[in-house]
């Protein structure tokens, strides 16, 4: 078997692999986390029902790595604003309020999607590493990695969840400006941090 051959495979699998995680997500938004079965799922992707047995071993693991996608989209997310932010608490909190709205207003079916999933790992353990990776990303972005409190950090990210969840109840969906000042009051600590960081490095 020729290299070229066998690379060809590898990238359709991974196309496959793709294609199957997507259709998770699109049948999560739809029908919500109930809805998930391998004949629904090979139906949304257009594949035959055995390639998510190939590709997952069950239901819980194709759950994983449909939020460790989710994750990383949301890390992507942070990369972006950070690469356009200055370090200014009052610069981050319009970036963030930003994203919010976007995720809230834009995505909201797939933010919907995440925070099932996000949830579940409340009553599936073998979803709590993944629900916890974007957290764990997000926290190491703070401050630039330099002396984060934990507990202002877990604050923080808490608070978030809690504006989203208000956020997608909500009869009006909130925009940026509905978010920014919730977000400078909370993002004040992180300004500490940042200068006694200053001072200290």
């Amino acid at each position: 078997m020729t290299v070229e051959h066998t690379d060809g495979r590898l990238a359709k699998g991974e196309r496959r692999r793709r294609a199957i995680l997507d259709a998770t997500t699109r049948v999560v938004e739809r029908d919500g986390v109930a809805g998930v079965s391998h004949r629904a799922i090979a139906r949304e992707a257009g594949v035959p029902p055995a390639s998510i047995s190939y590709y997952f071993t069950g239901i819980d693991e194709l759950l994983v790595a449909t939020l460790l996608e989710s994750a990383e989209l949301l890390i992507a997310d942070i990369a972006r604003m950070r690469e356009r932010t200055p370090e200014d608490g009052r610069a981050w909190a319009k970036t963030i309020a930003e994203n919010l709205a976007e995720m809230i207003n834009e995505r909201r079916a797939r933010t919907i999607a995440e925070y099932e999933l996000y949830l579940l790992a409340a009553r599936r353990p073998a979803l709590r590493p993944a629900a916890r990776r974007w957290i764990e990303v997000g926290a190491s972005e703070i401050n630039e990695g330099r002396g984060a409190d934990e507990g202002i950090v877990k604050a923080l990210f808490a608070a978030i969840d809690g504006l989203m969840m208000q956020a997608l109840i909500a009869d009006e969906p909130p925009v940026a400006a509905d978010f920014e000042p919730a977000l400078h009051f909370l993002l004040q600590p992180m300004s500490y941090l940042r200068e006694v960081g200053e001072v200290t490095g």
